[in-house]
This record gives C-alpha cells, structure tokens and sequence, in this order.
C-alpha cells in the first residue's frame, strides 16, 4: 500500500490568543502608518494650492504646448 509523502514539512500551530495579538499589533501599526501617509500628502496637497494660488497663471502656460503641437 502506497502512503502519501509530505516532502517533510510540518504546519506550524499557534494558539487563537497569539494569533489575536498579532493581528491587533498589526492593525495597530497599520493605523499609525494610514495616519502619518495621510498627512503626508495633505500637506503636499496643501503646498501645491499654495503655488496655485500665487502664480496659477504662470503654472498654465508652462504646461500649454507651443506651435499647435
């Protein structure tokens, strides 16, 4: 009778408690990273209003192509 082989590797159990602590340690650091990206780019958001505002004219016309191209 032929037997199943399992190339050796074995499945590594964890309790349900160490389980939930990774989990809430990971969301933890999730959170705290959503939170510094977010104001991040507020902050770069908020600098390009400000160029915006001062010079937006001049902004447009850097972007506007020459001889019909």
């Amino acid at each position: 009778m032929a037997t199943r082989d399992t190339g050796g590797q074995q499945r590594a159990t964890r309790s349900r408690e160490e389980t939930d602590e990774v989990e809430a340690s990971a969301d933890t650091e999730v959170a705290e990273r959503h939170k510094e990206m977010s104001e991040d780019v507020d902050a770069i958001l908020d600098e390009i209003d400000d160029v915006l505002e001062e010079n937006a004219e001049e902004f447009v016309r850097s972007y506007v192509q020459k001889g019909g191209q």
